[in-house]
């Protein structure tokens, strides 16, 4: 039903623009299109990786993994594998929720999305080029020990 109600609204503004300005509108619309095209190899990338991973693992495997039960291992490997992965926020939040559909822990999963947006495995070499290699160890650890803090607040702001 949100979904719904968001989709009205942006409709409903966009026919606000195009009724102001209907050229500028029409320049927006194509600017977004064209944002959108050069998203999607990475968008359909990662929907195909996450589809594929659920195909393969049945929602108790994934349970096993990465679920409520999978306790502090869980959580240390969703982070490891958050904090490896390059994957942007729009593409690491839908996937996200179809893991907790499919049996993955709160914790886990939350453990899982901040490192996956905090640390940076793959981009280390271009954050120590500019940042030096010290700055760049020690944000990226202190992101990592951080990331089991956000995963214990999430799982106990979820259990109120």
């Amino acid at each position: 039903m949100d979904t719904i109600i968001l989709y009205a609204i942006a409709v409903t503004l966009l026919a606000v623009s195009a009724a102001k300005d209907r050229e500028k509108t029409r320049r927006a619309v194509l600017k977004g299109v064209k944002a959108f095209e050069s998203i999607l190899p990475q968008l359909t990338t990662v929907l195909l990786a996450v589809a594929a991973v659920l195909a393969v693992f049945n929602p108790e495997m994934v349970s096993r993994f990465i679920g409520e039960q999978s306790g502090l291992f869980g959580v240390l490997a969703a982070s490891v594998v958050g904090g490896i992965a390059l994957i942007p926020g729009f593409v690491a939040f839908p996937a996200a929720a179809e893991l907790l559909k499919n049996g993955a822990g709160t914790m886990q999963i939350a453990a899982f999305v901040s490192s996956l947006m905090m640390v940076g495995v793959v981009t280390l070499p271009m954050e120590v080029k500019y940042f030096g290699r010290r700055a760049a160890f020690t944000r990226n650890a202190l992101a990592f020990a951080f990331c089991f803090l956000a995963a214990a607040f999430v799982a106990w702001a979820v259990s109120l």
